[in-house]
């Protein structure tokens, strides 16, 4: 999925991982389109040791994805456009023609991943705060 941080001109993708059969983002990663970004998200997927992959056949691919183990196939390309709907509906920095955006890759980074964690979990992480006793409540 393709987006821009501050303007037009400086475009950034989420490379995302999802399965099939259920719901739900299994990885993603923020990038440019070049095979370092995939890199970066081949090195989590590898480890899951699955027994094919399926993609939209972007040239990338196959330096990283056996032949035998890779399907191109827009079939099942479904549940990726899916989720990046999803993305999209949630986030407006997302949105494809919007005025919201993100100004950093670091805020954009953090919002994925705070939603992702939101639609896997149905909660919102809250880092325990200390009670602070220089509070007085009259």
């Amino acid at each position: 999925m393709r987006n821009f941080c501050r303007v037009k001109k400086n475009k950034i993708w989420v490379w995302s991982v999802v399965n099939h059969k259920t719901s739900g983002i299994l990885g993603w990663v923020l990038g440019d389109r070049s095979s370092e970004t995939f890199q970066q998200l081949w090195q989590r997927i590898k480890a899951w040791n699955s027994y094919f992959y399926v993609t939209d056949g972007y040239p990338v691919y196959p330096c990283f994805i056996n032949q035998e183990d890779h399907l191109v196939c827009k079939t099942y390309m479904t549940r990726v456009e899916g989720e990046n709907s999803r993305l999209r509906h949630y986030l407006a920095r997302l949105h494809r023609k919007t005025f919201c955006y993100s100004k950093s890759v670091e805020m954009l980074e953090l919002s994925i991943r705070l939603l992702v964690y939101y639609l896997q979990h149905r909660c919102i992480p809250m880092r325990e705060q200390s009670p602070r006793e220089d509070i007085a409540i009259a």
